[in-house]
């Protein structure tokens, strides 16, 4: 993708046309109008598919709560009800039968078993020691020459099989087993799949419809419009039905970050950021009168926002909320401008003077932070507080965020005037290659996850439901920034995913 210094777009009257502005050459949105084009008769949910999604939970609730003296024959069926993408239906259940589980013993099994009951647990933030395994491994720490045998052992022990590898015979031990997942979980999975998809389609309609009534393409076309991309992200922390507010707020907010990210990133002059930071700081509308045209129509879009979330958590006796949300906003721009003075003197930071600063750049944070407004009464004052005072797991977490997207996308973003990404900071202060760089970023990324498992465990400081958006949003980075910056250069990656996700149903 090429990269070029130029003027303004003489057809967009709203631009100043006196100044020669940076400009990435972001491609347009590869979507158009097509979310448009689901009728909202077409968004209804089928009533016999619904009943028929209900006989099916209710068969696989029976079966997951039938007493079986073989443990394996139970973790086989949360296993695939949890790979199938149907387990927040039973999450009660699930939890209540993995506790009897933890408390059974562990002497006389094999390492197939051994292995599933470790991986189920530790998912559910059971501490179960990697001791366990110490009876599979001889003196020298390797694994016995007898198991070298056990396929279905050691093929479970990296958990790395998936739904082609049920269709071994030696995958689930009881056949029995297998026809009843192949019954009733992936047919209740793949319905589920199909209504979720309806509902998703109906929230997208609603947000593009709500994007394109904003005109940013017309209005500030050096931006990134990526609406969708921003809806998939917030897909990846929370699917579920329930948190349909919550996806609209955190969409609403990614993509207004998206478009004040590339007014800081690419276009806007320095004295202009000073401006905007000061009326974001103000908060007012009175502010708008100071700022250049093109930065009073997303001025004007953030504060509508803001003002959405606050009418809503005022009617729902939660105002508290939107205190914290504002700020993380605020925070954002502080460092956005940060980063832009950097840019302007043209100043490498060491590594920590970076971090310190990318860290809230990366977007990690106010997302985190936003994820909790529209969620229910398992949010508090203290866990705001909490996510605010920088806690180990939240900091690690955009840790991953920051520096892959730097691992990704600075041989792009270098190719214009930009800031110094992690890469070269590294490499200026240490003395490295690029690719010495990359191989220890890799490095503290492996270290992050380590630490974000370890918060997981119980005792946590907060219930899984909420520590699950933190876990959440460093997976969908994982997903968005894992061999190329998927968000920016969304007609590579991304793509065939929200068209897998979004458009395509599940055939029955």
């Amino acid at each position: 993708m090429s990269v070029q210094v130029s003027a303004v777009p003489s057809s967009t009257q709203n631009l100043s046309t006196d100044i020669t502005r940076r400009s990435a050459n972001f491609h347009p949105s590869i979507w158009g109008d097509h979310f448009l084009s689901y009728a909202s008769n077409s968004m209804e949910m089928d009533h016999d598919k619904l009943v028929e999604v209900q006989k099916l939970k209710e068969e696989v609730w029976r079966m997951l709560m039938v007493p079986v003296e073989i443990h394996t024959e139970k973790l086989e069926f949360i296993d695939a009800i949890q790979r199938l993408g149907v387990s927040y239906h039973f999450e009660k259940e699930i939890d209540n039968v993995l506790q009897q589980i933890y408390m059974s013993e562990t002497e006389n099994h094999d390492l197939y078993y051994v292995a599933l009951r470790f991986r189920l647990l530790r998912k559910q933030g059971y501490k179960i020691s990697c001791d366990v395994f110490n009876k599979f491994v001889d003196k020298e720490g390797n694994f016995k020459n007898s198991l070298t045998t056990d396929v279905q052992g050691m093929l479970s022990f990296p958990s790395i099989w998936d739904y082609q590898g049920w269709k071994q015979d030696n995958t689930f031990r009881s056949i029995k087993k297998w026809i009843c997942v192949m019954k009733f979980c992936y047919p209740s999975a793949k319905l589920d799949f199909n209504l979720l998809q309806k509902q998703h389609q109906k929230e997208l309609d609603e947000i593009s419809r709500w994007w394109k009534d904003l005109e940013f393409s017309k209005k500030l076309p050096f931006a990134r419009d990526r609406v969708v991309e921003c809806y998939f992200w917030i897909m990846g922390v929370y699917f579920e039905p329930e948190y349909y507010m919550a996806r609209r707020i955190m969409t609403k907010v990614i993509a207004m970050t998206s478009i004040i990210d590339d007014i800081y990133d690419v276009y806007g002059t320095l004295e202009e950021l000073e401006l905007f930071t000061d009326a974001v700081e103000c908060w007012d509308t009175a502010a708008i009168d100071e700022l250049p045209e093109y930065m009073k129509h997303a001025f004007r879009a953030l504060l509508d926002v803001y003002a959405e979330i606050e009418e809503k958590m005022v009617s729902e006796g939660r105002s508290y909320r939107v205190f914290y949300a504002r700020e993380a906003m605020k925070n954002q721009i502080r460092a956005y401008f940060h980063e832009a003075k950097w840019c302007h003197e043209q100043y490498i930071p060491t590594m920590e003077e970076y971090m310190s600063v990318a860290l809230v750049t990366s977007g990690y944070s106010i997302l985190a932070i936003t994820s909790l407004v529209g969620m229910g009464d398992i949010v508090t004052k203290d866990t705001f507080e909490w996510f605010f005072s920088d806690p180990k797991m939240v900091k690690v977490s955009a840790v991953i965020g920051r520096l892959m997207n730097d691992i990704v996308s600075h041989k792009f973003e270098q190719n214009r005037d930009h800031v110094a990404s992690a890469v070269e900071c590294y490499m200026k202060q240490h003395g490295s290659t690029g690719q010495e760089a990359v191989i220890e970023f890799h490095k503290q990324v492996a270290d992050a996850w380590k630490d974000i498992n370890e918060a997981c465990l119980y005792p946590s400081s907060f219930p899984m439901k909420i520590l699950t958006r933190v876990i959440n949003l460093a997976r969908v980075i994982d997903v968005v920034y894992k061999d190329d910056d998927g968000y920016t250069h969304a007609e590579i990656v991304l793509k065939d995913y929200i068209a897998s996700l979004f458009i395509e149903p599940v055939e029955i």
